[in-house]
């Protein structure tokens, strides 16, 4: 491997681009350690294989860009992300997921994310896409970038969920993987009262009556 003076050398004096990591399955961190790993230019400096985890490393420690999955335990991907963003914290996210990308894609986006694309995008479209938000550029793989142009231009073709703020959208994703109010409130660190005004609102706008109609909906557009 080589020492970070030659890896400077070999860039002539280049920048070197710090990354974490965070995904619940090793296979998968392993794998996107490997494709990153090969550019000279960048360096992994630390991985999670849970959303607390991922939010207590990323608190502590600089770096440029954090590569998050959605779904993990103790923390999902848009918890992590909102939680950044409230502390001040500037890392600039790439968020992967197994999921079609527009179904989630403008929640994170609006969450403050600044790349978003699937696990099974070509390896080259990964390293663009940290290249490009780490020099604070956004990256949308063109297929995305062409579904959301025209969710945006028609508002009948807005699915339910894009009524929600990304503080709703977290919460809703909470509640349709069927956990309790009191589950939801302690791992985003909320009172009770203030997730039941969040499910009430989320109710509203998507115009559902209970939580069993929300894990359908999501289950059907692949959301949890």
């Amino acid at each position: 491997m080589l020492s970070d003076k030659l890896m400077l050398k070999v860039l002539g004096g280049g920048v070197m681009i710090n990354i974490f990591i965070a995904d619940d399955h090793a296979v998968v961190r392993e794998g996107v350690k490997g494709i990153l790993g090969r550019e000279v230019d960048f360096r992994v400096v630390g991985e999670a294989s849970n959303g607390a985890e991922a939010l207590r490393w990323l608190l502590k420690n600089p770096c440029d860009v954090a590569v998050l999955d959605v779904s993990m335990p103790e923390g999902d991907g848009l918890s992590v992300l909102n939680q950044l963003r409230a502390s001040g914290r500037t890392v600039a996210v790439v968020i992967l997921t197994m999921y079609e990308e527009s179904t989630l894609a403008m929640q994170f986006l609006k969450a403050g994310a600044s790349g978003f694309l699937t696990k099974d995008s070509a390896t080259e479209q990964l390293v663009q896409a940290v290249r490009k938000v780490a020099a604070k550029g956004k990256y949308l793989s063109p297929k995305l970038a062409e579904r959301l142009v025209d969710h945006l231009g028609d508002d009948s073709l807005r699915p339910p969920h894009m009524k929600l703020s990304s503080r709703e959208f977290e919460v809703f994703r909470h509640f349709a993987s069927g956990k309790t109010l009191s589950q939801v409130a302690n791992e985003l660190r909320l009172s009770p009262s203030t997730v039941s005004t969040y499910r009430t609102r989320i109710l509203e706008k998507m115009g559902m009556q209970n939580n069993a109609e929300l894990t359908h909906y999501a289950i059907k557009n692949a959301l949890v």
